[in-house]
């Protein structure tokens, strides 16, 4: 009894990490934009709140969290500048880029974390609030606000990873088309009658891949 073997079509073999690069591309846009959104808007509102004692009785305070520590929006500045670069460059200098992307979510994360129980901006407004240096905010509250930027941030992070794992296989802007604007011609070398993938390729370019 004769057994025939499944070979893998080669067009089906190639299209294998194509399709990869263009998940992790499209993951890795979503969760940089999304993040780097998050981080700046949760920067804005309220990490926490108190009250201080001045005459005229308990005096409320509120810290923003830029108020806390300005490093979390900063970076997610840093992270988007970041993603923009990645399809500007190839090679050594994607890599250092997308370094640098999964750095700023990582920062992120850790600047959120650290500061969700900082009450040094509070203080500091009750010190201004009650005209004492030596006076501190009671009644302290503290937000979701600095979870939801440290959120943010691992979505940076996670972009970064991504596109240290599959950024060889992303476009690149300056790939396809020469200076000009006008596509670059192809180079295709000698087609390799023994080689089934030459041949579809062959195919796929309109060319008669025996030469004829």
């Amino acid at each position: 009894m004769d057994y025939v073997t499944a070979v893998p079509h080669p067009r089906s073999e190639a299209a294998a990490p194509t399709r990869s690069g263009r998940r992790s591309l499209a993951l890795a846009l979503l969760s940089g934009a999304a993040g780097a959104a998050v981080v700046l808007l949760s920067s804005r509102q309220s990490w926490s709140s108190g009250t201080v004692a001045v005459a005229g009785g308990d005096f409320p305070l509120t810290a923003k969290g830029s108020d806390v520590t300005g490093v979390p929006a900063a970076l997610a500045v840093v992270g988007l500048a970041a993603l923009v670069a990645v399809f500007a460059v190839r090679s050594t200098g994607r890599l250092l880029v997308s370094g640098l992307l999964a750095l700023s979510g990582a920062g992120t994360v850790a600047a959120a974390l650290l500061g969700a129980g900082d009450n040094s901006a509070l203080d500091e407004k009750a010190a201004q609030a009650a005209g004492d240096t030596a006076a501190t905010a009671a009644a302290l509250t503290h937000t979701v606000w600095p979870y939801i930027t440290a959120a943010g941030g691992a979505l940076v992070l996670l972009a970064g990873l991504l596109a240290l794992r599959h950024g060889r296989l992303w476009p690149a802007m300056s790939g396809r088309y020469e200076r000009g604007g006008t596509p670059g011609p192809r180079r295709t070398g000698p087609v390799d009658p023994d080689r089934p993938e030459d041949l579809w390729k062959a195919l796929d370019r309109g060319e008669d891949p025996t030469g004829a």
